[in-house]
């Protein structure tokens, strides 16, 4: 089993509060947007980090990171990419490029609106973990913290950090 923290939208703020979050999982994912290299470089010091560049990030971050991330994760076929839509209003060439990779798993970020729903269109759970950063219009800064188990995605929890501008 591989525990998973998933955050987005750091926007070059990372609250403190992200490693305790995040102790007792076994990677990272970063559905883009970090802001600065430093803050991948801190996620990377303290678990194995995998991500996606965003639209706000700089050569620095797209020299390291790519637009788009397809691997396996246990025996769940992972799709990340930061601007991407969601099921019902996918991105251009999304659903194709999930349907293509036979993904299970569909990560994005870039709304900064929390949301996991399942496509049973082509049987892929998508996942956004809204924003955790300190930027953007939303009120509550949020990760999602899961885990694969083989096939199965479970144990899916929403973890609210507090409201934009404020720590815990």
């Amino acid at each position: 089993m591989t525990r998973i923290g998933l955050i987005s939208d750091t926007h070059n703020y990372l609250d403190p509060a992200v490693f305790k979050h995040f102790e007792t999982c076994d990677e990272i994912w970063h559905a883009g947007d970090f802001g600065t290299k430093a803050i991948a470089d801190e996620l990377q010091a303290f678990k194995p980090l995998k991500g996606v560049f965003g639209n706000i990030d700089g050569r620095d971050i797209r020299s390291v990171y790519p637009e788009i991330l397809v691997w396996s994760c246990e025996e769940v076929t992972v799709y990340m990419k930061h601007i991407a839509g969601y099921p019902g209003r996918y991105a251009p060439g999304v659903k194709q490029d999930l349907v293509n990779n036979q993904a299970k798993l569909f990560i994005s970020g870039h709304s900064h609106i929390l949301k996991v729903i399942y496509d049973d269109d082509i049987n892929c759970l998508h996942m956004n973990p809204g924003a955790a950063g300190n930027q953007g219009w939303h009120q509550v800064r949020t990760l999602i913290r899961f885990a694969i188990d083989g096939k199965i995605i479970k144990d899916c929890e929403v973890i609210e950090l507090g409201r934009r501008g404020s720590q815990l």
